[in-house]
């Protein structure tokens, strides 16, 4: 599976379970670590850690089990490496404090 596909059904994944403001970026270009990140947010502790189980479970249908998962325990904050991709799973306060899209303000948002 492609990077955009990758990218799509993970966005889709997200937004199907309620994630809030669900974003992609591109950083093919600006990136030598990833292809691209998907950003979410969870309403609560309980939220970010089901949307987190609900990406692997999704993935995993599909061939894909994480690299790694950081975070899971506090849920503040929770990624999910497939190489690729990272998927960043916040809390709306941590979010906003850390600001991905702001860091990586040159990549273009993936609009799929």
């Amino acid at each position: 599976m492609e990077t955009k596909e990758k990218t799509a059904l993970i966005k889709s994944i997200l937004e199907d379970k309620k994630g809030i403001d669900v974003t992609a970026l591109d950083l093919t270009d600006i990136s030598s670590v990833t292809d691209a990140f998907v950003i979410a947010s969870g309403s609560s502790t309980p939220h970010v850690k089901a949307l987190s189980d609900y990406v692997e479970e999704g993935m995993s249908e599909k061939g894909f089990d994480p690299l790694r998962v950081e975070g899971y325990d506090s849920a503040k904050w929770i990624l999910l490496d497939y190489g690729d991709v990272l998927v960043h799973i916040f809390s709306e306060e941590a979010r906003e404090f850390y600001s991905l899209e702001w860091l990586w303000a040159d990549a273009p948002k993936d609009e799929n």
